[in-house]
Formats: C-alpha cells, structure tokens, sequence
C-alpha cells in the first residue's frame, strides 16, 4: 500500500493573514464622565470647573485611553470638553469624545492609518476574524477600504476557511 504524501496547501497558497488584533492598543481605557463636574447634576459652574482642573492630579491618565461623556440629561458647554481635552492630551495616549465603544473606534483607526498598504501590493490577503480582543466592526471597514485598492484578492476568516470578499478583476 502507497502513501500519498500529504501537502499543506494553505502553506502554498501565498496567502497572507493579516491581524487587526495585533493592532489592539493594550493601554487602559477610561471613561471620564463630566457629570462629577455639575453643580446638583445640571449645571457646569466655569469658576469652579475651572478650579478643579487646576486641581485635579492629571498624571494619573498617564499612558491611558480616555474617552470623555456626559451621562446626565445637562448642556455642558463645548469649551468644558476642551479645557479636559488639554489637561489629558499631555499625559493619556489618546482622548476621545464618546464612549467606550468611540475610543476602541479611534484607537483601531489611528493604528491602521499607520499602516503601509503598499506591503499587500498585489497579494492575497486573509484578514483574521477570530480575535482574544475585541476589534470593532469599524476596523474591519477601514482594512477594508485601505486594502482593496491593492491587494489581488480580500478574504475574511482564517487561511484554512475564508470568506471571498473581493478578487481584482484580470486586465
């Protein structure tokens, strides 16, 4: 009896995997809700706001991901929004308007903007579905669009088992 000699096919398909999870930033993320700020939960007094941010120890932001709500029913001034954002910029890696879910968004978009499309020029590109981290559907639109402009052909899943997204058409 003969053996065949089995062949790893995914392993010569020239199929590159690409990982939105290793774009995960692992810095905390923290929500800062400006309603501790309200005088009787309605209303944001500048002269105390103002004391408080002279007075508040901002470095404990330091390396983290903030995002920046109003959770009570209150009209918060722009400028209040503003005035945390340059107390926060110095120290956290990144702020953000929103909740939780806006700051996952930002911090997946300002990793993809860093990456080097040219890299898939012309390749079959797999990008991974399964993830330990939780990627927001948002990073996955943006691969997306910064990929298929020149990568042969888009897949979704992993080498073994994809979903066919997009095959540049033959000239």
């Amino acid at each position: 009896m003969q053996t065949e000699e089995i062949v790893n096919r995914v392993a010569t398909s020239g199929l590159i995997s690409f990982d939105l999870e290793e774009l995960y930033h692992p810095g905390e993320r923290v929500l800062y809700d400006i309603k501790d700020n309200l005088f009787m939960g309605m209303i944001l007094k500048e002269k105390d706001f103002r004391e408080f941010l002279k007075t508040h120890d901002w470095a404990q932001y330091t390396g983290k991901n903030v995002a920046i709500i109003c959770s009570e029913d209150a009209i918060v001034p722009t400028w209040a929004y503003m005035l945390l954002a340059i107390q926060l910029e110095p120290y956290a890696n990144a702020v953000v308007f929103g909740d939780l879910s806006a700051l996952e968004d930002k911090l997946f978009s300002d990793a993809i903007n860093k990456i080097n499309a040219e890299e898939f020029r012309g390749k079959k590109v797999v990008v991974k579905g399964c993830s330990k981290f939780p990627v927001p559907i948002s990073a996955y639109v943006k691969i997306t669009t910064i990929l298929k402009p020149v990568a042969q052909s888009l897949m979704f899943g992993e080498p073994c088992s994809t979903v066919p997204l997009y095959k540049k058409p033959k000239v």
